[in-house]
């Protein structure tokens, strides 16, 4: 006798009654962009890799990262990280110490000789590089993971260019820019230093060149004219940090030193005074700190090494050994405006101007048919694609954002934009994905763990010399600090879901494989998504 429905299910299971045409709205699973991710200028996926770190699967994590940014030991020193100031975690204790793990994975790849993979076949095809900073190093790698030949011309004695020339070894060892660089041209990668392009055509034929990305950069001061009597030295920032590292043990720039400007370059500038011996170093600036293009933590790191900021204030002359300075008045509109008083700064050996970089617009480029200029920078489109076909431009040559990480992200672009000229295709973005927002996490599930500090140097051994400020997290402390990301918009199988669905519709697929719904016996009540503590489900209407 066959027994009636009700009975024949065990009246225990949600299985009994297929509840899902109960539904209004269905659950589905998501992966949301994290904000990391979508700040980051090189476009790494910052998420991803962090989640292989605090699985302890350190290279993997670094492949992860390599397949953005050739350069992770630099930048999670140099780079400003950017993503650490839209990262969610904030509002729960601190930020992820992001560039504290990326420096970590770095310096771990250096030590153990890891290299990377070329991941297409050699094309036959050559690309000129015109530089060897972070966007012609990151343009060269891409192109040869790629499958092209990728020729550097350097002017330079050494490769690297403001990396090397501009950021002093006290943020950026050259131990680590070496080892670096060193990979990249491990993979193939032909670098020809002390080769200025005078004449872009003859270069192109000399290499039998297909392409060229022009990363070049931004190597002049921006200077400002004022009256001078000759009593105190004057420099520009650039020059001063390029000698510095040609030749630290030589300079003099006195007891007594004034930095005109306030950006990175000047804080650079003014901490690498300090360490040449000056016992006294300002910074005048016409506007507040608050409204300083340098980064609070660079200006925090000055202050503290004894560093003086004179702010409101221009240079009006320079006079009798000292510097006269006048007044300045902030308006509603940020403008710096003259107030007529002034006051004078004696005793002033040096003046280092670091008012910002202007590109050479004499140099080659004006030689280079089709080539535009725009403001300060050769004209591109969206895509780094300059008025000349087969040229793309890109890092502090163009008018942008000046930094590392904007730099490193223009050399991937112009690989990826080369890499389909050179086959004739069309290379497509990959869509960007929706926001994840603090406000979809169920941040309850997070406890409280405060951001590592990374150890640094005594104030005394800071101000006497250009060792490294800062220094690296231990394996315990990076993994404790990658486990300290909340993977915002993608699951991490924490399993809460699969645990706190009523009618067991939920489905793990296998590990790394997540989830999948049983929308025959899911009633949509939400519950899954009030649980996932990393905002991976989100609710759809069911159309009827």
């Amino acid at each position: 006798m066959e027994h009636p429905f009700a009975i024949t299910l065990d009246v225990g299971s949600s299985l009994a009654n297929r509840t899902g045409s109960w539904r209004t709205s269905r659950p589905v699973y998501v992966k949301h962009l994290p904000p990391c991710n979508d700040t980051c200028p090189a476009g790494e996926n910052i998420q991803a890799w962090l989640f292989r770190a605090e699985e302890g699967n350190y290279h993997l994590a670094w492949q992860e990262i390599m397949k953005n940014n050739p350069l992770p030991a630099i930048m999670g020193r140099a780079c400003y990280h950017t993503c650490e100031s839209v990262c969610n975690r904030a509002r729960v204790d601190e930020t992820v110490g992001i560039h504290a793990v990326e420096r970590f994975l770095g310096d771990m790849a250096i030590a153990n000789g890891w290299t990377v993979t070329i991941d297409k076949p050699v094309s036959g095809k050559k690309v000129l590089v015109v530089g060897s900073g972070p966007a012609g190093l990151s343009a060269a790698y891409h192109l040869t993971r790629l499958g092209h030949k990728a020729i550097i011309h350097e002017a330079a004695a050494q490769t690297g260019g403001l990396m090397r020339y501009g950021i002093p070894t006290y943020r950026l060892p050259r131990r680590v820019l070496d080892a670096e660089i060193a990979r990249i041209e491990a993979m193939g990668v032909e670098v020809r230093l002390n080769r200025r392009v005078e004449d872009l055509g003859a270069a192109m034929a000399e290499e039998g060149a297909d392409a060229v990305f022009l990363a070049s950069g931004a190597q002049n001061t921006r200077l400002v004219d004022f009256p001078t009597d000759g009593s105190v030295q004057v420099r520009d920032a650039i020059s001063l940090l390029r000698e510095i590292e040609d030749k630290r043990a030589q300079l003099d720039i006195g007891k007594r030193v004034a930095v005109y400007g306030g950006g990175n370059v000047a804080i650079d500038a003014a901490r690498s005074a300090i360490r040449l011996g000056a016992k006294e170093v300002i910074i005048v600036y016409r506007r507040t700190r608050a409204t300083m293009p340098a980064h609070d933590f660079e200006v925090v790191e000055a202050l503290e090494e004894g560093i003086e900021l004179r702010v409101l204030r221009t240079i009006e002359r320079i006079e009798n050994g000292g510097l006269v300075l006048e007044e300045r008045v902030l308006t509603d509109t940020n403008r710096s405006n003259p107030t007529g008083r002034f006051e004078y700064l004696e005793k002033v050996d040096t003046v280092v101007m670091a008012l910002g970089q202007l590109v050479d617009n004499n140099s080659f480029l004006k030689g280079v048919p089709g080539l535009e200029f725009v403001g300060d920078g050769v004209k591109v489109d969206n895509l780094l694609r300059s008025g000349r076909e087969g040229v793309w431009a890109g890092g502090d040559l163009i008018p942008a954002e000046r930094n590392l990480t904007l730099a490193v992200g223009h050399g991937k672009l112009a690989a990826r934009q080369i890499d389909a000229y050179l086959r004739g295709e069309t290379y497509v973005h990959p869509p960007r994905g929706k926001i994840a927002k603090f406000e979809k996490l169920n941040s309850w599930y997070y406890a409280d763990a405060p951001k590592t500090i990374q150890p640094a140097l005594s104030l005394i051994r800071r101000q006497s010399g250009f060792e490294e400020v800062l220094g690296n997290l231990d394996e315990s402390n990076a993994l404790y600090e990658a486990r300290r990301c909340m993977s915002c918009g993608n699951c991490f199988e924490c399993d809460n879901c699969y645990g706190a669905c009523p009618d067991n519709a939920i489905i793990k697929v296998g590990p790394g494989q997540g989830f999948e719904f049983k929308y025959d016996y899911c009633k949509g009540c939400g519950l899954c998504v009030t649980e996932c503590p990393c905002g991976a489900i989100d609710m759809v209407p069911e159309t009827i």
